[in-house]
């Protein structure tokens, strides 16, 4: 049996010293206890496998973290860190991370270490570049990306070749990255208030397309795109 502890919405403040002697933990929740900093301490969970510090007012989480052995889910959605330590590609196995809703200007060129990842989420920072080693996160599935300042994405993302879904909405794209192109899943592409003018003829063969959303951008796409596009199956928003 799974051994866990939700401290969820307990008003800690504080987490109690008495915690990190629970070492047979494997899944620890501490959602939105208005805490200001995690002990090193937290290393010591050496079971450790799925770990929400969500909803919460961390300004940076201490590098003791990334040795544990998470395989399921980090959750650091909602709080004020400005940056993520080098060390977090030591989570080589983790599927799962949310860092949305914080400070971020990048993210750690490690980050292209965690290739077991399934599902990226970085929504609402302030980037404004992704690493090119992200292109190694050949496993990556869905990438959410909404609400940042992008103006392009590097040529490695053409490298994901399992993703199915990228939200790339409120970000500062002049152009539909070329790299897509690449992506033989993709099944549903966001590009919602965006800075497109125009957009290429290659959308209509990306072979899996299912959504296409193009909403609050400065263009009016060619009839015979989109025709091509709704002839195969895709729904386009425009």
């Amino acid at each position: 049996m799974t051994a866990t502890l939700s401290l969820w919405k307990h008003g800690l403040g504080v987490l109690p010293e008495s915690l990190w002697r629970r070492t047979e933990l494997h899944v620890l929740v501490l959602a939105d206890n208005a805490l200001t900093r995690v002990s090193p301490r937290i290393g010591e969970l050496r079971q450790l496998h799925t770990l929400d510090l969500g909803h919460n007012e961390l300004a940076a989480i201490p590098d003791e973290l990334t040795t544990l052995p998470l395989t399921n889910y980090l959750y650091l959605h909602d709080n004020r860190i400005a940056e993520l330590p080098r060390s977090l590609g030591r989570l080589t196995a983790l599927r799962y991370l949310n860092v949305g809703d914080n400070h971020l200007t990048g993210l750690p060129d490690t980050i292209g270490a965690m290739t077991g990842l399934i599902e990226l989420r970085a929504e609402r920072n302030r980037l404004v570049e992704l690493p090119a080693s992200i292109g190694r996160l050949r496993g990556l599935r869905e990438l959410w990306l909404r609400g940042n300042a992008l103006t392009e994405l590097p040529d490695s993302v053409g490298e994901l070749t399992e993703l199915r879904h990228l939200d790339l909405r409120e970000n500062a794209l002049p152009d539909v990255p070329r790299a897509l192109a690449n992506l033989p899943l993709l099944r549903q592409l966001d590009l919602r208030s965006n800075r497109l003018r125009t957009l290429p003829d290659w959308l209509a063969e990306l072979p899996s397309l299912e959504r296409l959303d193009l909403r609050w951008n400065d263009l009016e796409p060619a009839p015979r795109l989109v025709d091509r596009l709704a002839e195969r199956g895709c729904v386009v928003w425009t």
